[in-house]
């Protein structure tokens, strides 16, 4: 089934703008090169000047084509030869500076999407698919280029064109000046009715084409997962029904602009063959000369070109103005997640300890069903803390507030008793290190992925790292060793190897928070023993939180928090948690086949 674009939360209610206002989002872009703009200015008028000059040298050769004097002919010739020079150069200049300057431009506007985009808090992903964002990055940018760096500048050289051939059009010949007047009020309607529709339809078209990116990036990202489940033909079902909704959409406004384009061409050069029809009449009877009839006729024809021309690239705009739009709702949107506009400054040394105060919490797109309620935990310093319970408990939920991805509906969550939402997120996040359940490895080599933890690492320390992760014997075996590129999310590595990578990831980054969401859970028991011994060591000294299922990996902590329908139930160390009965001695039972945890 096709899933409908989505774009950010209140898209549907915004106002749809009518109107090409929209373009001018686009000048806080612009306005740093305001040098490269107004050389390509320039550059723009000049071209249009030399383009409504050479009729001129034109009429001057037609008219003296019977002279006896052949040297001012020749001069005629010589001149009408200079300005098709001129227009070259002119042209080239124009086209360099307006593409380098549509080329910078899109570039800043990628980088502010991706910029915006990096920092919004998973809160905006619940709603908006990654592949989505992507079509806005590369599709939407790619169209804007294309009015920056071609459909702008042959707009208003067009424009030029058309202003300036109009007034020498009335010098040459006022009265069939007059009669081509009488075709504008024609032309300018269906352009205007048509356009309208236009800017819907090409709207549409985008929004179809980036839910199309959405479905294709999610099916690829699990493209194990589909063949495992045999998904493949109703994903290519699904993947071309959006994709035909698209091409719909585009036939529609291909239809539309062609319409246009037919309707106003036609218009136009009805109305210039109806006034060459008078104009050869006056050259018959005298009242004008062949020379001003064919610099008039040129001028006919250039104002004509220009107005289908203007038609044409009025589609162009249309479409520009949709993804102009998108993309400025996406440098707009509000994310729900922000840093104060004065916050409190973090310590340059941070203790390690984490407060929850009466938190309750819940996740956006499951508004009415709680994930924390009043939850009140202090972590001190140095301490070990394991927090266990059944799946959905909010243990995971816990480990995402400490790290502020989203904030309390109520109640706070503090760090050495400094309120997160009160600081900058990058000032307390460089002192945490998170290893998650299902850890990220990115496109790049073993040694890069390491380093991921702090970009200023040495090898040597990297190496260090791997080898008190257990992944230093695995890392080495492998085609190029730490150099070994691993692919897209890991793709050549083991779940396991997957995980120590991360592992040594967080490690490198000796932060004193350790976050660990079920870190040992894909490992082997000879890894587990191994990373579980790292991670012991690790946490001396370090404030530690552990989620985790399997109880034999959280016995030794200071303490374990056990959790469950987002409540704390109890609390205490394994043995007494065990002696207490409740929730804890039930899980330790179901893996523990004599009701304790053996040794």
């Amino acid at each position: 089934m096709a899933r409908a674009p989505v774009l950010a939360p209140g898209e549907a209610e915004r106002e749809k703008s009518k109107r090409l206002g929209v373009l001018s989002r686009l000048w806080p872009f612009l306005s740093p090169y305001k040098l490269l703009l107004v050389a390509a200015v320039l550059a723009l008028i000049l071209t249009s000047a030399v383009s409504l000059a050479l009729p001129m040298a034109v009429r001057r050769v037609v008219d003296n084509f019977n002279t006896e004097d052949g040297a001012l002919l020749d001069l005629y010739f010589g001149a009408a030869l200079g300005i098709a020079a001129l227009l070259a150069v002119g042209t080239a200049l124009r086209y360099a500076l307006v593409t380098r300057l549509g080329e910078r431009v899109v570039a800043d506007i990628r980088k502010a999407v991706f910029d915006r985009v990096i920092g919004m808090s998973p809160a905006f992903f619940e709603k908006v698919m990654t592949g989505e964002v992507l079509s806005r990055i590369t599709t939407d940018t790619t169209l804007i280029l294309s009015v920056i760096g071609s459909s702008i500048s042959i707009a208003l050289r067009n424009a030029l064109i058309f202003a300036g051939g109009m007034v020498l059009m009335l010098f040459t010949s006022p009265k069939l000046t007059g009669l081509v007047l009488l075709i504008v009020p024609l032309v300018v309607v269906p352009i205007l009715t048509l356009g309208r529709k236009m800017r819907v339809l090409s709207r549409e078209n985008q929004d179809w084409i980036a839910a199309s990116s959405g479905n294709a990036s999610e099916a690829l990202l699990s493209v194990q997962t589909v063949q495992a489940f045999t998904h493949e033909d109703i994903n290519r079902a699904a993947f071309a029904e959006v994709t035909e909704k698209s091409f719909d959409a585009a036939r529609k406004r291909i239809f539309t602009r062609a319409q246009m384009t037919m309707i106003v061409i036609f218009l136009v050069f009805s109305g210039v063959v109806g006034v060459l029809w008078i104009g050869a009449w006056d050259v018959r009877a005298g009242d004008m000369s062949a020379g001003a009839l064919v610099q008039f006729v040129i001028y006919s024809v250039m104002v004509a070109g220009s107005v289908a021309a203007l038609s044409e690239i009025f589609g162009e705009l249309q479409r520009a103005a949709g993804a102009t739009e998108r993309l400025v709702e996406l440098l707009e949107t509000v994310d729900s997640v922000n840093d104060p506009a004065s916050p409190v400054q973090m310590p340059v040394k941070v203790r390690g300890e984490i407060r929850f105060e009466d938190v309750h919490f819940n996740y956006p797109a499951r508004p009415d069903t709680p994930a924390l309620e009043g939850v009140d935990l202090t972590i001190n310093p140095g301490e070990t803390v394991a927090l266990v319970g059944p799946s959905g408990a909010g243990k995971t939920t816990v480990i995402q507030l400490i790290q502020r991805f989203y904030d309390p509906d109520s109640g706070r969550v503090t760090l050495d008793g400094i309120d997160l939402a009160t600081t900058r997120r990058d000032d307390f996040r460089r002192s945490i290190a998170l290893v998650s359940q299902d850890p990220v490895i990115f496109a790049a080599s073993a040694r890069d992925n390491i380093r991921f933890g702090r970009p200023d690492a040495s090898d040597a320390e990297i190496k260090e790292a791997a080898r008190t992760a257990a992944a230093d014997d695995f890392i080495s075996a492998l085609p190029d060793g730490y150099d070994t590129y691993l692919g897209e999310r890991g793709v050549m590595l083991s779940g396991g190897q997957k995980q120590r990578i991360a592992i040594a990831r967080a490690l490198l980054r000796d932060a004193p928070v350790l976050l660990l969401d079920e870190a040992t859970s894909a490992l082997d028991a000879e890894s587990e023993r191994l990373v579980q011994a790292a991670v012991d060591k690790l946490a001396r000294g370090r404030t530690t939180i552990i989620v985790a299922h399997r109880l034999a990996t959280v016995k030794k902590a200071d303490r374990i928090i056990v959790m469950d329908h987002g409540r704390i139930v109890a609390s205490g160390p394994h043995d007494a948690l065990v002696a207490q009965g409740g929730l804890y001695a039930r899980l330790a039972r179901l893996q523990f086949t004599d009701g304790v945890a053996a040794e």
